[in-house]
Parts: structure tokens; C-alpha cells; sequence
């Protein structure tokens, strides 16, 4: 037999540490939270689809809560700054936290704005979408209505609103 060096299996290198599953998890959860903020239930879900132990993710979102890398709040407060920006309404925010699964005390200590500094986001949502001034008409009003509906503001705002 032959001894050449081209054929010899390199042994693992002694710098390098073992590929244990928890390095390989905490390594995607940080490449997802530095692409954005993310919920622990969302980083959760996404983890869950690439890796089989559970409880081993669910160590890792611990530890990274615990240095401050994965943050409930941090994450809420980002959101409901960029959805405020985009023109929604307390209730779509609301339900879109939900769905990315935050707890309701969480959710409600931040979307709780006076009902003047809501009314100031309706009004200024109507105004870029329909320009100056309330609808005259009853369709004009609908329309209106049925908008602002869908970003999500309370009926009693919309009224507030529309009818004065």
C-alpha cells in the first residue's frame, strides 16, 4: 500500500469546536434577528422548521433573551412604530401582534395612546388617502368609513371622525 499525503483523511482540528445543535441553532436565530426583530414565539416557529429539538430551541431563545439578543418588547415597539408609519390603526396592530403571538399585556402597554393621538393618526391616514376636508356625501362618508375600517381604527374614532 501506498502512503501518499493526498489520500489521508485530515483529522478534526483541535481549534475547532464539535458542531453541536445548539450552535447551529443560535447561529440561524441570530442571522434571522439581524436581518429584523423578531417575536420569540415567531423565531420559534421559524427555528421549528429547521430543526427537530424542540426543547434544544427553546434552551437557545433563553439564553438569548437572557443577553439581551431576543426581545418581546424591543420587537413590539419596532412593529407598532413601523405600522403607525404605514397608517394602521390600533385594532389591525393589535391582531397582527397577536398573530405573532405577543402577550396581550405587552401589546396593550404599547398601543395604549390617548384617544386624541389616535384620532390625529385617523385623520392624517384620511387626508393621504382622500386629500383635504371630511366627505360631504353619504358614499363619500362610506367609502371613508369602510377604509379607515380596514386600517384598523375603532368604529367610535371613524365617527368621531367622519360625523363630528
Amino acid at each position: 500500500m501506498r502512503e501518499d499525503p493526498v489520500f489521508e483523511i485530515p483529522s478534526a482540528s483541535p481549534a475547532e469546536p464539535p458542531r453541536d445543535g445548539a450552535s447551529d441553532i443560535e447561529a440561524a436565530a441570530i442571522r434571522l434577528l439581524a436581518q429584523r426583530e423578531h417575536s420569540r414565539h415567531e423565531l420559534e416557529a421559524k427555528l421549528a422548521r429547521r430543526f427537530a429539538d424542540r426543547a434544544l430551541c427553546a434552551q437557545v431563545l433563553d439564553d438569548l433573551e437572557a443577553r439581551g439578543l431576543l426581545s418581546d418588547e424591543r420587537f413590539v415597539e419596532q412593529y407598532v412604530g413601523s405600522r403607525m408609519r404605514k397608517g394602521f390603526g390600533p385594532l389591525r396592530i393589535r391582531a397582527e401582534l397577536r398573530e405573532h403571538g405577543v402577550a396581550d399585556e405587552l401589546i396593550e402597554a404599547w398601543l395604549d395612546l390617548s384617544t386624541e393621538e389616535w384620532l390625529v393618526q385617523l385623520r392624517q391616514v384620511a387626508r393621504d388617502r382622500f386629500g383635504e376636508g371630511r366627505p360631504r356625501d353619504a358614499r363619500s362618508q362610506s367609502k371613508q368609513a369602510r377604509f379607515l375600517q380596514y386600517r384598523g381604527f375603532p368604529e367610535s374614532l371613524i365617527r368621531r371622525y367622519l360625523w363630528g
